[in-house]
This record gives structure tokens, sequence and C-alpha cells, in this order.
């Protein structure tokens, strides 16, 4: 959530970040009316608590008919502080409730748009020439049932359309980039990490994904347990409630975990093979720094992420995504978008996001700091990035490094982990 005082000091800047997110800008009007509420039945709580405080000293010194009096004073106070707490719990509650909706601040420098008005920052590698190599690319679907990597028809049928198995050799692919994706989040100082599949409510709210990103959350209702759709969401919460000292600063993870999203709104969208999918599982680099080196840790991100994709020696564009195309957490993000050559285009392989304080406002995640001998608490940073999100990264892998004759060169980067393997070669030719 954002601080409420630049909201009451700044309602401009917020309406202006609600319009350019193609939200509710209302909303900034309704919730400066409800803080205004909260305020005021907070200090007429407080007056009428005061009042009743010195007239309970009174009442034992006093005797008769005054006392009565007071006594009867009393009863009345009673009753009106009992209102105006209730009042102000109510007040509380609506404030709360609205401020939860309101998104992050889109950042000043963020497109303002929909999804086809990102801008695209930079390119990297070069798209291979299939023509010229005398041969028309196959895509991922049929290169992966060839190499006995893929099965989607059995995946369908034992869980339904957008699910699939992968076998074999496409099983050993997974794992080889799981562990080379680790490898070089450990290298460059990330802390590894298993992570819950299954979260609490306070949990997936306070990252902002039970607004706008509510319908892609699958739900148990018996449990009342959320399934993740991406590990950010645990490793948010790794730290809720918690003070962290400055000094420890930055605390970096990298979380590998199963992530399920029902994909609503997509009907229709990449229904063939495992680009789009229902569950897929994913390493996710993970950051808590001081809110004054959010900036510069967004873009170590974006270029631990270009690593990545350059290791695995694909072609890909890096954007930054505009504004109405945001989560409700990200005040920016930037996307690094991987070619795919049955496709003709740049499709979405990671991204980066900056979320400022937003989340560790709602998951109550501070940061303990010292000058002059001063010691002040506030809320620190949050910031994510996908370095591996496996399904997409095969499809790209497949088409990319894909030969002639069906077979498909794997990078050096994953060769180690692959038993030394330099091409992966269909069962049968």
């Amino acid at each position: 959530m954002i601080d409420l005082r630049l909201l009451r000091e700044d309602p401009d800047r917020v309406r202006a970040s609600q319009r350019a997110r193609g939200e509710d800008v209302d909303l900034v009007d309704a919730l400066l009316s409800a803080d205004e509420r909260r305020r005021s039945s907070g200090l007429r709580f407080d007056e009428l608590r005061s009042e009743q405080k010195a007239l309970g000293k009174l009442i034992p010194k006093a005797a008769g008919d005054e006392k009565a009096e007071l006594l009867k004073k009393a009863g009345e106070l009673a009753a009106a502080v009992k209102a105006a707490n209730a009042d102000q719990d109510d007040a509380d509650e609506e404030t709360k409730r609205l401020l939860l909706r309101l998104g992050n601040l889109v950042h000043a420098d963020v497109p303002v748009g929909g999804e086809e008005d990102f801008v695209v920052l930079e390119t990297h590698g070069t798209i291979r020439d299939f023509a010229a190599e005398g041969f028309e690319p196959k895509d991922h679907l049929e290169l992966g049932e060839a190499l006995g990597a893929i099965d989607v028809e059995r995946g369908a049928k034992v869980s339904g359309s957008r699910f699939y198995y992968l076998t074999g050799v496409g099983a050993l692919l997974e794992l080889a980039l799981v562990n080379a994706a680790i490898a070089q989040a450990t290298e460059a100082g990330f802390t590894p990490m298993l992570t819950p599949a299954l979260v609490r409510p306070r949990a997936m709210e306070g990252t902002g994904f039970l607004g706008q990103a509510a319908e892609n959350v699958y739900h148990l209702e018996k449990d009342d347990y959320y399934l993740v759709g991406t590990s950010e969401v645990p490793l948010a919460a790794y730290h809720m409630d918690e003070i962290v000292d400055a000094d420890k600063l930055p605390l970096r993870y990298a979380g590998f975990s199963p992530c399920f999203r029902r994909e609503a709104g997509t009907y229709g969208k990449d229904t063939r093979g495992i680009f789009r999918v229902h569950q897929f599982d994913k390493v996710e680099m993970f950051s808590y720094v001081d809110p004054e080196d959010a900036e510069n840790e967004h873009k170590r991100l974006l270029d631990w992420e270009k690593q990545w994709l350059t290791g695995l020696e694909l072609p890909f564009q890096v954007i930054d995504v505009a504004s109405a195309d945001l989560g409700a957490s990200a005040s920016r993000k930037y996307d690094c978008e991987a070619w795919i050559p049955t496709q003709g285009k740049y499709r979405e392989l990671t991204s980066a996001s900056n979320c400022d304080s937003f989340q560790a406002r709602r998951l109550s995640v501070r940061m303990r700091e010292e000058h002059d001998g001063k010691k002040t608490v506030k809320p620190l940073a949050t910031l994510n990035g996908t370095l591996c999100a496996v399904p997409r990264t095969i499809v790209a892998l497949l088409e990319n490094h894909q030969l002639a004759d069906g077979s498909v060169r794997v990078p050096e980067v994953l060769r180690p982990y692959l038993g030394g393997r330099e091409i992966l070669e269909p069962l049968t030719k």
C-alpha cells in the first residue's frame, strides 16, 4: 500500500498514477474522505476518553446530588465513548479496505498506455535466418514430441487443457535449467530457497495478488489457502511482521517453486504446446533493500536476467512495460522477451519489478537504521525478478537451437547439468 501521508500531501500524483494504470481515479477521493473520517473519529474518541478519565477522578470525591449527577454523566460518557470507538473502528476498516484497492504509484519514467505501448530499451543476440540455412523451423511441440520430451496429450487426458508432462530428456532439461539458474543466483549472492506452494490469505493479499490479479489465482475454499502463481508471494511474506537491521540489507533470495495460474481471460491464446499453462516451475529472484537503493537493485536484477538469457544464447529484447500493463504492486517493470522463430515475434520470458515499499507496508516488513545515535524504523523496499520460468524457456531453447534433422543443440551453460550432452537427438530420426 502507499503512504497515507503522501496521499494527503499530493493527491494529484496519486490520481495521475491511477489514471495511467487505467484504474478508478474516484478511489483517491473516496480514500481521502475515509482517511479524514478516520482521523477525526480518532480525535473525537481521544477527547471523550480524556473527559471520561477526568470525570472518573471526580466521582470518588463527590457526595449526594453532585455524585448522582456525575454518575449520570459518566454513564452518558461511557455510551459516547463506545459509539466513538465503533465509529473509529469503522473508519479504520473503510480506510484499509480502500487503501488495499489502490495500486502502487507508477514511476515517472514508465511509458503511459496499455499492453502494446511498451518501449524497447535494448536488443541482444542475432535472430537466425532459417531460410538461409535451408529449412523451415519446427515449433517447440513438434520438436519436443520427437525428442520424447513433451507430452501434452496425456497431460490433457489426466488434468485437462494447458497441462503437460515433461518426459525423458524434457524432464532432464528442466532439472538442468533449474540447477543452472540456482547456480548463477547463488554465485551472485542469493540464498537458495524452496518455498511453500500454499499460502494464507494475508500473504497473497499482502503481495497484491488479490486485486486485479485475483481472477488468475487458485483458491482452496475449504481450507482458505491460495496456490501461489510465483514464489514472489512466500518470499515477500518470509519476513512478514519483522524488523530487519539496515546493516543486514540487502537480503536476496532465489526461490524455486511450482506455480499455478488460472490463465483467465486468455481463452484461445497460446493453446498449442507449453507456452501458456496452468502449472509450471520457476526460479525467482527476490530482494529486500533500503528504499534509497531500490532503483539500483532493479537494474541489477535486470542485469542478472540478461546474463542468464545471454548464457542460454537466446536472442531477446528488453522492454519498459507500459503503465496499464503493470501489476498492482509494481511501480516499474522490465520484461526480457525472447525471439520465438515459429511465432515470428518476441515473447516474455523474464520480468523484473520494483515494488518500492508497497508490499512491505502491507506485510509490515520494516528496517531499523541508526543516525547520530538515534534509531528509526521505516518500511523497506521489495523487488522481484524471474530468472527462469521453465516451460517458456524450454520453448525458446528448442526453437532457437534446433537443427535441420530435428535435433537440438544444447547451449554450453547447460551442458554440465546434462551430463555433457551437446545435442538432444530425436528418438527416431
